[in-house]
């Protein structure tokens, strides 16, 4: 089925993508509250939290630039000695397109992959909440158009991407029970989980 650039920017368009950010603070009654949208004028102490691991830079990017990156981020999905992954790679770095790189090399890997897609082809491209799967230029060139990137790199000169992380990341490992600093051999009592729609596990 062939896709129109105008259909590419409708679908940009409805399905937007909210840079994922987590949002910590204290209400008037002390109560800690963790929730991914903003808080409430009368919070104090309030945090926030980028989610998902390494985030682009845009501090000094072009204001639409940023802007473009804050609203429709771009990912690429890569694998091991993958040429057209290479080529995906270098397509984004000349046009100078801010992405984050997830690679692709367990069964953990392949599993996230294949919910994120439907089968394991890489190289995979995510604008915001669309998908391109397999390198196909004037397809990638027509998304990132669609999605209001510039044609030509606008990037500053000394800027780099994150470093590639795995697209599933190791599960982190229990805290381990120890005992109370008094020494009477209570194991330390864990934390409350906090109230909100934090995602599970999920500490600042």
């Amino acid at each position: 089925m062939k896709i129109t650039l105008s259909g590419i920017c409708a679908l940009l368009l409805l399905a937007g993508s909210a840079h994922a950010q987590m949002y910590k603070w204290v209400g008037p009654d002390g109560k800690i509250t963790y929730s991914d949208t903003p808080p409430p004028k009368t919070a104090a102490k309030v945090e926030k939290k980028e989610m998902g691991g390494a985030s682009v830079d845009t501090s000094n990017m072009p204001f639409a630039l940023a802007e473009t990156v804050k609203n429709f981020p771009v990912t690429l999905y890569t694998g091991s000695d993958c040429t057209p992954c290479s080529t995906a790679r270098s397509h984004l770095q000349k046009r100078g397109i801010p992405f984050k790189e997830k690679t692709v090399s367990t069964n953990d890997d392949i599993d996230k992959l294949k919910e994120l897609s439907g089968n394991q082809q890489l190289p995979v491209m995510t604008v915001g909440r669309n998908k391109q799967v397999g390198y196909e230029e004037n397809m990638w060139n027509a998304a990132l158009t669609a999605a209001g990137y510039p044609t030509s790199n606008t990037l500053p000169k000394n800027y780099s991407n994150p470093k590639a992380e795995p697209t599933a990341p190791p599960a982190p490992k229990p805290a381990a029970k120890n005992a109370d600093a008094s020494g009477s051999g209570r194991t330390a009592t864990a934390p409350p989980p906090p109230s909100g729609n934090a995602p599970p596990g999920f500490r600042f």
